[in-house]
């Protein structure tokens, strides 16, 4: 009886210690294809955020990164997070604004992923899509469509409110019809942006 134990408790170890080594060696296999496709759905929400630019890795993008959290904190925004900055360039490398990436964890579902960019020449946004959510259809995924993306274009670099009574200056933006918890959402992570853009990045007259 006591070898039968014993024969199946190595059995049972054999059998766990194969499928960590299997699963830790799947992992690895498809970790760099899936960076390099986030990599490259990135750069595309980019493409779409600021039109006609090119976007390169500043020398201190890393240093920004790590002092973002202090500028949230400024803006009482210290839940969400700026996950990725690049520098906007022209086809001549002349510096013309930039691109983010940022997270609230606010929305109905959890997570927002947003991308924008944003003009230095302007301190206006050049535009804003929805990297990844897990908002209800018909509802909060409709901060995906374009009547609401578009609304951002042009809007104030000073912050972002969503408002139920119609946007009437360039800090608002409509909210989605049964869906403020998103829209909140939303604006928090695109104010978590621009709070990065606005303390560490903004060229002060």
């Amino acid at each position: 009886m006591k070898n039968k134990f014993l024969k199946n408790c190595l059995a049972l170890f054999v059998i766990t210690l194969v499928a960590g080594v299997s699963l830790a060696f799947v992992n690895e296999v498809t970790k760099e294809p899936i960076a390099k496709a986030q990599d490259k759905a990135r750069l595309e929400a980019y493409e779409v955020v600021y039109p006609n630019a090119e976007f390169k890795v500043m020398d201190n993008s890393d240093e920004i990164l790590k002092a973002s959290s202090k500028s949230l904190e400024k803006e009482n925004l210290s839940q969400c997070s700026v996950d990725d900055v690049l520098a906007a360039t022209d086809k001549n490398g002349n510096l013309i604004g930039y691109v983010f990436s940022a997270t609230s964890p606010s929305g109905y579902g959890g997570d927002i992923k947003v991308a924008i960019g944003v003009s230095n020449k302007t301190n206006k946004i050049t535009g804003f899509t929805v990297l990844s959510h897990s908002e209800t259809a018909g509802l909060g995924a409709k901060a995906t469509e374009d009547e609401f993306k578009s609304q951002f274009i042009g809007k104030s670099a000073n912050g972002i409110n969503y408002t139920k009574n119609g946007a009437s200056n360039d800090t608002e933006i409509d909210a989605l019809s049964g869906a403020t918890i998103t829209s909140n959402a939303v604006c928090e992570a695109v104010d978590s942006a621009l709070a990065v853009y606005n303390h560490q990045l903004k060229e002060v007259d």
